[in-house]
C-alpha cells in the first residue's frame, strides 16, 4: 500500500508542475481512500503536501520566467487572510459535507475551464501588465476561503481566475498559482492545526514523492501547448470531481429513475448547445452567380 501511494504521490507534483492546480484534488482522496485518514486530517495533510510540493514547482517556473510576482503575491496575500478564516470554519462542518463542496467546485471550476472563449475575451493580457488590485482582493478572498474549507491548495481555482477573468496567458497563470498556492496553503494549514492532529510520517512520505514529481512537471509545462494545457486541465478536474462526488453520494441515487432522467436531459442540453454553436459559426458562402452572357459563349 506503501508503495501505491508513493506512486501516485508523483502524480500530485507532476499534476501541479504541468497543470499549477490538481494537487489537492489528488492528494484528499489518496489520502482518505488509500491511506485511511479521516476527511479532516487528510485535508489538514494536504494543505502541508501541497504548499511544500508548489514551492519546488515554483523555481523553474520562475527560471522560464512564467511567474507575475505581484500578481501572485498579492493574490497570495488576500488568499491567506480567507484560508486562514477557511481553516477555522471547517471544524465545525462534517467531512461528508465538505467533500461535496468539494466536487462541486471541482466541476464547476471545469466548466469555466472547458467552455470555449468568446470572441472577445480571446486577448491575453499582455506578458508585462498586472491585474487590477479589486479584482486581486476579490478574487484572492474567495479563492482563499475555498481553500481553506475544503483542503484545497486552490489552483483548480486559482488557474481559472488568472486565466479566465484575469486574462493572463495560460502558461503565466500556471507558474503564477504556484505561489498563491504555497502562500494560502501554509495559511489554511495554520488554521486547521488549532483541531487536527497531523500524522507527519505519511505527510513527509507524500510530500517526498511529490516534490519529484512536481520537478519532472515543471520542465513538461513550458512544452506543452497553450490551449492543450487548459483543456487537459478542464477534463482533469471533471475526472476527479465526478469521482469525489461519487463516492461521497448515498449508493441507491444512482439508481434512481431521477437521477438518470436529470443526467439525459443535462446531457442532451450540453451536446445540443454544442452542436448549436457549431453551426452558428459555420456560415456557407453563396455559390458564386454565373453571368448569363459567360454561360452562352
Amino acid at each position: 500500500m506503501t508503495a501505491l501511494i508513493v506512486a501516485v504521490s508523483l502524480l500530485i507534483g507532476v499534476s501541479l508542475g504541468v497543470l499549477g492546480g490538481g494537487g489537492s484534488i489528488l492528494t484528499v482522496p489518496i489520502l482518505v481512500y488509500l491511506a485511511g485518514q479521516d476527511t479532516k486530517e487528510a485535508i489538514a495533510t494536504s494543505l502541508f503536501v501541497v504548499g511544500v510540493t508548489s514551492l519546488a514547482a515554483l523555481v523553474p517556473h520562475a527560471r522560464a520566467h512564467r511567474v507575475r510576482w505581484r500578481t501572485g503575491l498579492l493574490f497570495g496575500a488576500f488568499s491567506m487572510a480567507g484560508a486562514y478564516a477557511g481553516g477555522r470554519i471547517a471544524e465545525y462542518i462534517p467531512g461528508t459535507v465538505l467533500l461535496i463542496a468539494f466536487a462541486l467546485m471541482m466541476l464547476t471550476t471545469a466548466f469555466a475551464m472547458l467552455r470555449k472563449p468568446r470572441d472577445g475575451a480571446k486577448k491575453a493580457r499582455p506578458a508585462h501588465r498586472d491585474l487590477p488590485l479589486k479584482h486581486i482582493a476579490v478574487e484572492g478572498l474567495v479563492v482563499g476561503a475555498v481553500t481553506g474549507l475544503v483542503g484545497s491548495g486552490g489552483g483548480f481555482l486559482v488557474v481559472p481566475a488568472l486565466a479566465v477573468l484575469g486574462g493572463l496567458p495560460m502558461g503565466i497563470a500556471v507558474g503564477t498559482s504556484l505561489l498563491v498556492i504555497a502562500m494560502k496553503s501554509f495559511a489554511g494549514l495554520a488554521g486547521h492545526l488549532s483541531g487536527v492532529t497531523i500524522d507527519w510520517g505519511i505527510a513527509l512520505t507524500v510530500t517526498v514523492a511529490a516534490v519529484i514529481g512536481s520537478l519532472i512537471g515543471a520542465r513538461l509545462a513550458g512544452r506543452i501547448p497553450q490551449d492543450a494545457l487548459r483543456k487537459a486541465f478542464g477534463w482533469f478536474v471533471v475526472v476527479m470531481g465526478v469521482f469525489v462526488l461519487a463516492q461521497q453520494l448515498d449508493p441507491g441515487l444512482w439508481t434512481h429513475p431521477a437521477t438518470w432522467a436529470v443526467l439525459g436531459a443535462a446531457a442532451s442540453g450540453a451536446v445540443a448547445i454544442r452542436f448549436r454553436r457549431r453551426s452558428g459559426t459555420k456560415h456557407p458562402q453563396p455559390a458564386p452567380r454565373v453571368r448569363r452572357d459567360t454561360a452562352l459563349k
